[in-house]
């Protein structure tokens, strides 16, 4: 079968005088596929060849990370950064084209609202791996801006709160109005246990609500995905930042772990997570942060005094977040 441009060209080499020989030497037809298609013969055409994208040099490397990655999936945007390293510089629509045939499409339940700025933090701890070798994540994010902070550890212990919210309210510069909890027995021991929504407080968040300056608040029983904001980052931290990072690491044979992981968040919340457009609001958190900051009130010197040392490589106040590479290097290799 011709290709449409294989037709073409003996065509054309016909209008410029090649014989049927020079035609047959010239493309590489038999004689009798050229002297049908010039006696005008019915020749059907095939498939043209396949174009050569930018994509293709990249392929093989796509699928592997998308085998080191399952069960999980590293989203096309963690993808396109890589492969750009690389020296690709084609487009995101391709990238997603292709993946497209390899990704299970997963429904997404969460309910956001809106919140002022300054006004509310959501912190909830996520489950990143089970068994005697423990991986959680603290993750904290301000519903106005969506700017957020993530310190990992392997227990879920009050003290495991206390040192994540105040690293958290360091890190964005200041305390909210109010942050909202799932109902964990850490925050709150019995709901409308004096009375309705009098409820009965773990000692110690109820004294640390009052040392920094912010009301407690609960979700409602069973609607944990009122705190939509923190959830939804949940499931991006695992794409964007864990699945990627875990995947690398799995490769060279290691695992990841506390430290390692608290190493690279802070690098990957000052220029990807903080720094992204987000999809809700339009803009970047760490822009919108300037709003919610204004009117965060500040962290009293004696709460930081008193609480136990912090890796530096977890805390990065929000200035930083312009600051280039180079720096958050250093504090990664210092904090090392």
């Amino acid at each position: 079968m011709l290709t449409q441009e294989q037709a073409v060209e003996i065509r054309v080499l016909e209008r410029q005088g090649r014989s049927i020989r020079q035609i047959m030497r010239d493309t590489g037809l038999s004689r009798n596929t050229v002297r049908k298609y010039l006696r005008g013969g019915k020749v059907e055409y095939g498939p043209r060849e396949p174009r050569a994208c930018k994509l293709d040099p990249y392929k093989s490397y796509l699928l592997e990370r998308i085998e080191q990655a399952r069960p999980d999936w590293i989203p096309a945007t963690v993808l396109m950064r890589e492969i750009g390293a690389m020296g690709y510089s084609g487009g995101i629509s391709q990238l997603k084209a292709y993946l497209r045939a390899f990704k299970v499409v997963r429904a997404d339940p969460v309910v956001r609202f809106e919140t002022a700025p300054g006004q509310q933090m959501q912190a909830d701890f996520t489950t990143i791996r089970r068994g005697r070798d423990r991986l959680l994540a603290f993750v904290a994010t301000l519903g106005f801006s969506r700017a957020t902070f993530v310190r990992f550890t392997c227990t879920e212990q009050f003290e495991d709160w206390r040192d994540g919210l105040i690293a958290a309210f360091d890190y964005f510069g200041g305390v909210p109005r109010e942050v909202l909890f799932d109902n964990t027995k850490t925050v709150i021991i019995e709901r409308d246990g004096y009375g309705p929504g009098l409820h009965r407080w773990h000692a110690g968040m109820l004294e640390l609500a009052r040392d920094c300056g912010f009301q407690l608040r609960v979700c409602r029983p069973y609607r944990a995905c009122t705190k939509g904001k923190v959830e939804r980052f949940n499931g991006y931290l695992k794409g964007s930042f864990l699945v990627p990072l875990a995947a690398t690491l799995r490769a060279g044979g290691l695992q990841l772990d506390v430290d390692t992981a608290n190493r690279e968040v802070l690098r990957w919340l000052n220029e990807v997570a903080n720094t992204r457009i987000h999809a809700t609001t339009g803009v970047q958190p760490c822009v919108r942060l300037i709003e919610d900051r204004a009117q965060l009130s500040a962290l009293p010197s004696r709460t930081m005094q008193s609480s136990p040392a912090i890796s530096p490589a977890s805390v990065v106040p929000f200035e930083s977040l312009q600051h280039p590479l180079s720096v958050y290097q250093a504090l990664l290799e210092n904090a090392a």
